[in-house]
């Protein structure tokens, strides 16, 4: 029996993929690499108990063709579905980029489940199906639900289909609605982003927004860790839970403050206006993980040790 990753040469990918091979777990690989990387998965591309395809998971043909390959002597039981557009300004710039890469990769795995009767899903959602609630704290059951991105908009659609699926053909779906999480390999996100601006222009970091950004972060390590729990103890038809650290966060701010000490001690950091990066970004949001910690799980690092962990990895894997 094997384990399907969509999304596998991503960031979240390639750890979960890399912890369930070490668990001896048997996974098929699936990603289109325009974001991912092979390289993300060097320690278990030669794994016997690990398979990659790189595929487009919209080119339905070839992608139920290598899935059925496999699952005809080795049937995949779940899937994993982190596959998904992670630039959510691309996506406010072209709705079409999260039309493609987020929902409609969200519906074809959707499809292939049903044409090879896989009855398990676990998908990565997002605090962004939420919209912007300033200062309250997010919980899974209030709404409506406006989000203000198209990024988030198709994750709570991709919630929808998977709601729907489950009446008609899925037995048992995970829905995680993730904050931000840090960590490496990394492929995007605001640390990664300083870091780089400062290789660029070491006397000076521009910072989009005035610093007051606030949210929670969590380590990857951290999020596989919630993931894996909730998959083993949350036994509902349709399991959602918030994944995130148990604080209030940290500011853009101390990030920022927190690379240049790191990386460059004398640059100027350069804030702009708005007390938000940019359109459908929203600027502060606090995580109620209540129901997480019900089921036993804990953090074991705050949303500013995990910052601070997660820029001295990335310089690492940057060889900085």
């Amino acid at each position: 029996m094997s384990i399907l990753i969509t999304g596998a040469a991503g960031f979240i990918g390639s750890n979960l993929a890399k912890t369930l091979v070490d668990d001896n777990k048997s996974v098929i690989g699936i990603d289109n690499l325009l974001r991912g990387s092979l390289s993300n998965l060097n320690s278990i591309l030669d794994n016997t108990n690990f398979k990659f395809f790189k595929e487009d998971i919209n080119n339905y043909g070839s992608f139920k063709d290598k899935v059925k390959n496999i699952h005809l002597h080795d049937p995949v039981t779940e899937v994993w579905h982190l596959a998904a557009n992670s630039d959510i300004p691309a996506g406010i710039a072209d709705a079409n980029v999260d039309l493609t890469y987020t929902f409609m990769t969200t519906f074809n795995t959707l499809k292939l489940m049903k044409d090879l009767k896989v009855s398990v899903i676990a998908f990565a959602s997002s605090s962004a199906v939420y919209g912007d609630h300033g200062k309250n704290k997010l919980h899974e059951d209030m709404g409506p639900l406006f989000p203000i991105s198209n990024y988030g908009a198709m994750k709570l659609a991709s919630e929808a289909a998977i709601s729907a699926a489950v009446e008609s053909d899925i037995e048992k779906a995970f829905i995680f609605r993730f904050p931000n999480v840090i960590g490496t390999p990394a492929t995007h996100g605001v640390i990664l982003d300083f870091i780089k601006k400062l290789k660029n222009t070491p006397n000076h970091l521009d910072v989009l927004g005035n610093g007051t950004q606030q949210k929670a972060y969590l380590y990857v390590d951290e999020l596989i860790d919630a993931m894996l729990l909730i998959r083993h103890k949350s036994n509902e038809k349709i399991n959602y839970f918030n994944i995130g650290a148990n604080d209030a966060g940290v500011t853009v701010r101390f990030i920022a403050e927190q690379v240049v000490k790191v990386v460059s001690p004398n640059a100027k950091i350069n804030f702009g206006d708005e007390n938000r990066g940019w359109i459908g970004d929203v600027p502060q949001f606090s995580y109620s993980i209540d129901k997480l910690l019900s089921l036993g799980w804990r953090p074991k690092i705050s949303s500013s040790e995990s910052i601070i962990k997660a820029i001295k990895q990335i310089l690492i894997n940057e060889n900085i």
